[in-house]
């Protein structure tokens, strides 16, 4: 007769249990949730807004559900934010934005000078169709004096 093989364990198990979280709605032993009760659901929402998971609440999956049903009717009704901003403190250690520190200035990739077809395709100045942005370039504001000052 063939052995049994050895009951089956979790992979994350590290000799530890953990205990299970008690949900705040049955420690405090609320039956209903109420979309307009928002301090309580500010419990379930994270600090961006989020619903939070079932495993950080403790929550059992009918409860998760009217939370999250809750949450979704007091947004609507504009009780709760859809999304919260957190602005963040960067760290420029000194630095300026154009500062590329001690790799240098930013160069060409192969280090030839560039030759932007761009630059040979577009217009002389002197050549350069006028633009019509309803203001008088100065040389039509000559012409214009001029030809009022010989009539």
């Amino acid at each position: 007769m063939a052995k049994k093989p050895p009951p089956r364990s979790k992979k994350n198990d590290n000799g530890r249990r953990t205990k299970k979280k008690v949900s705040v709605l049955t420690s405090e032993k609320i039956d209903y949730i109420d979309y307009k009760d928002v301090n309580l659901l500010k419990r379930f929402v994270s600090d961006r807004a989020k619903v939070r998971a079932r495993r950080v609440t403790g929550n059992d999956t009918q409860q998760q559900a009217e939370v999250a049903r809750a949450i979704k009717n007091a947004r609507e009704m504009a009780l709760l934010p859809y999304t919260t901003r957190v602005t963040t403190q960067r760290n420029n250690r000194g630095r300026d934005r154009g500062d590329r520190g001690d790799r240098g200035p930013r160069g060409d990739r192969d280090g030839a000078p560039r030759d932007d077809k761009a630059d040979a395709d577009a217009p002389d100045e002197a050549t350069e169709a006028p633009t019509d942005n309803g203001e008088a370039t100065p040389e039509e504001v000559a012409a214009v004096v001029e030809a009022t000052e010989e009539s």
